[in-house]
């Protein structure tokens, strides 16, 4: 069975770092992307930051130079370090996690993502 399970969540003040984990398992093969999203209460889930196999990145525009995903395949392993954090980061944020290899780069798409983890929440106080 697929696992997806994040940490690393925390409060923390405005300007300050947070380092976000997915460990995945229950998997006999390499993931085609894997990504992070975040849902705040009452807005809809957006799409963060997202890798492919190969280790193209894709950035949504309000975390480009302040967030960076990165993932170790050996550990099976997504990260998100997030720096210079804002209190309009705050949310619940989920790892997510396809099969398709893209051509390219992975998108910011929620529903290209067939596997979800539970979400580790981050609150980012001013």
């Amino acid at each position: 069975q697929v696992q997806l399970v994040e940490s690393g969540g925390g409060s923390v003040q405005a300007g300050g770092s947070l380092r976000l984990s997915c460990a995945a398992s229950g998997l006999s093969y390499r993931w085609g992307c894997m990504g992070w999203f975040r849902q705040a209460p009452g807005k809809e889930r957006e799409g963060v930051a997202t890798i492919s196999s190969g280790g193209l990145t894709t950035y949504a525009d309000s975390v480009k130079g302040r967030f960076t995903v990165s993932k170790d395949n050996a550990k099976n392993t997504l990260y998100l370090e997030m720096n210079s954090l804002k209190p309009e980061d705050t949310a619940m944020y989920y790892c997510a996690a396809d099969r398709l290899i893209p051509l390219g780069w992975c998108s910011l798409r929620g529903t290209d993502f067939g596997y979800w983890g539970q979400g580790t929440q981050v609150t980012v106080s001013s």
